[in-house]
């Protein structure tokens, strides 16, 4: 896990000594994801130039180091982990390849050798890499299916350039110049992404590689491809039984837990007091591993998750760190946390997540797992609930969805149901639709933003709802376009931040696929969420913890803490700076702050507050 840099000079404008100041420059920024080393190269024409910041987890020797170079041919920065990198080594061998290390960096360098760009099928990993060919001068870059690992680039006519995080873009003199598009469905939505261009961030002139993507320049031609190299398939459906599914599910996340366990140094395991970090645990306990845990408690809080955390730990014994921020903490780490994610965030949990891997790195770990991407693959969140029930009406299954109805509805309350979702169980475009024209109409009339920033900034092609004629629909859209990505970037940047590398047993994709090829009755079934997770964890777990109705998950006091003074302060200072920059009317000053929860829909005080950040 690391931080990379690059420079092509597209006109060689610049010299050796110049380059190798702006890379030193770019890596000095993103500093903090690579504490462990750096390095750098350029090519011997003074056109390619590759910075790297190091986080030594596999192979901590000197041989590892980056940048890494293969057959007088091929050199790479990389930023991730290649799980599967012993099994692949072992095939590449019996090819003929040879190795000085024990890393999977030069896995991928043999790899890419080997069958080029198809070598990516092959990875069972995150990643963001940028590989260049001195023979072909050819630069190629690529990032993992799902988008855990960053990858940031620029492109005018004199050069191209690459970083783990805009911060080291902006050190190379590229102009920060906001999306005002998105701000503005932020501030009124709370949207981050742009569904129709995955590639598009917060700032106009710099780009994201999607996920499942990969990068081609071409020097000679001067020619830059980007290209998608894989898709989850949500259409195929297997034929299985419950009792086979739960054994497979089990051997899926046995495997995918087992390989993210390898490293040469410590890893741990964030533990909420859920059911997906819990099953992590225990999957971690039953491989004869005793992990550090790391939690969040808030005594007296609605939502302290501390009972359950304690029920998983009471079965699974481990050494656990709780820790409990305050208003204060928040308000003392705001401007650094922000300035770690470069642009604004849905809630405080993001924050409450950056806490609890400072913790692990106070600790002395630089690997924790956690349990990201469950909910938007198993059905996990409540608004999953009527989609299912609308899957059963479209298929003629009334009496099926009555009764299903009538056990969600007595776990969880909150599910609305009525004659508008059985029409639009057989409607699902005009569904859409209507969907779309709810968003801009919240837009036109949000009581707060100046109407002309709102004119100038307004398009409708930002704004998409899936038509969802199944419940892998609504999955597909929140895991490959919409949700996922989102808590993915969180969970770079909040441990990144502390140079600590996070891994996800649940996104192995073979696990996905899997998940997304089984019945929708097996995600939601006799009134229960992530059916199949909790019928494979039940002999494993504590009944507490698989029968949960409740979702929770890392959700602090935010209501609480934006109702203190001294996070009040700097959300009015938050207002006045959007009010000077034209953005919210005068009359929201004259406004007291609304606080709300952190999964509020109308969050807008917190919005106002990171939005602010940007100026």
């Amino acid at each position: 896990m690391c931080g990379i840099a690059g420079i092509i000079q597209l006109k060689h404008l610049s010299d050796i000594s110049g380059m190798s100041d702006s890379l030193r420059s770019m890596t000095d920024a993103i500093a903090h994801r690579g504490p462990d080393g750096e390095g750098y190269w350029i090519n011997e024409t003074g056109i390619v130039g590759f910075g790297h910041r190091r986080l030594s987890i596999i192979d901590l020797s000197d041989a590892a180091a980056q940048p890494m170079h293969y057959l007088d041919r091929y050199t790479i920065v990389y930023n991730g982990e290649l799980y599967n990198y012993i099994e692949l080594r072992e095939t590449l061998q019996q090819k003929g390849y040879t190795f000085r290390s024990q890393s999977d960096t030069e896995v991928i360098l043999a790899a890419y050798d080997c069958r080029k760009e198809e070598c990516l099928d092959e990875f069972d990993g995150m990643f963001a890499f940028a590989l260049w060919d001195e023979q072909e001068q050819i630069l190629f870059a690529a990032r993992d299916r799902f988008g855990e690992k960053p990858f940031y680039y620029f492109k005018n006519d004199e050069q191209l350039l690459f970083a783990s995080e805009m911060k080291a873009l902006w050190t190379a003199e590229v102009t920060k110049e906001k999306n005002n598009t998105l701000l503005l469905y932020y501030l009124c939505q709370g949207q981050l992404i742009n569904p129709h261009n995955p590639a598009e961030t917060f700032y106009e002139n710099i780009f994201s590689l999607p996920a499942a993507s990969y990068l081609k320049y071409n020097l000679h031609k001067n020619e830059l491809l980007i290209n998608g190299w894989w898709d989850l398939d949500k259409e195929t459906s297997i034929a299985i039984s419950e009792k086979e599914a739960t054994e497979k599910l089990y051997h899926l996340l046995s495997t995918s837990v087992k390989r993210r366990l390898r490293s040469d140094v410590e890893v741990a395991n964030s533990l909420s007091g859920g059911l997906d970090s819990s099953t992590i645990l225990t999957v971690i306990h039953q491989q004869s591993n005793n992990p550090k845990t790391f939690s969040a408690v808030f005594p007296g809080f609605e939502k302290d998750e501390s009972v359950y955390v304690n029920e998983v730990l009471s079965q699974y014994p481990s050494t656990n760190f709780a820790i409990s921020p305050s208003a204060d903490d928040l308000s003392n780490d705001l401007e650094k946390f922000l300035y770690q994610h470069e642009q604004p965030v849905q809630s405080a949990s993001v924050y409450l997540q950056y806490k609890i891997y400072e913790s692990a790195k106070q600790h002395g770990i630089k690997v924790i797992l956690d349990g990201q991407g469950a909910d938007e693959i198993l059905g996990g969140y409540t608004k999953y609930l009527h989609w299912y029930l609308q899957e059963l009406v479209a298929k003629g299954k009334f009496k099926l969805a009555d009764a299903e109805r009538k056990l969600l509805q007595s776990n969880y309350p909150s599910l609305q149901w009525n004659w508008k979702n059985k029409i639009a169980a057989f409607t699902p475009y005009l569904t859409a639709n209507q969907l779309q024209k709810k968003v801009f109409r919240s837009i036109g009339n949000h009581p707060d933003i100046d109407p002309d920033f709102s004119y100038h900034s307004f398009s409708k092609e930002y704004v998409y709802k899936p038509a969802v004629h199944k419940l892998n629909d609504i999955l597909y859209y929140d895991t490959m376009q919409n949700t996922l990505p989102e808590l993915l970037r969180y969970a770079d940047r909040n441990s990144m931040a502390h140079g600590v590398e996070v891994r996800v047993p649940f996104l192995n994709h073979e696990l996905v696929q899997f998940v997304f090829s089984l019945p929708s009755s097996f995600k939601i079934n006799s009134g229960f969420t992530k059916s199949i997770l909790r019928k494979t964890m039940e002999p494993h777990l504590p009944s507490a913890i698989v029968w949960r109705k409740d979702k929770t998950g890392y959700e602090p006091p935010q209501q609480q803490w934006m109702q203190q003074s001294v996070v009040q302060e700097q959300i009015q200072e938050a207002k006045r700076k959007l009010v000077k920059e034209e953005i919210l009317k005068q009359t929201v000053l004259n406004k007291p702050v609304i606080a709300k929860a952190a999964h509020a829909a109308d969050n807008y005080d917190w919005r106002y507050l990171c939005a602010a950040s940007l100026f």
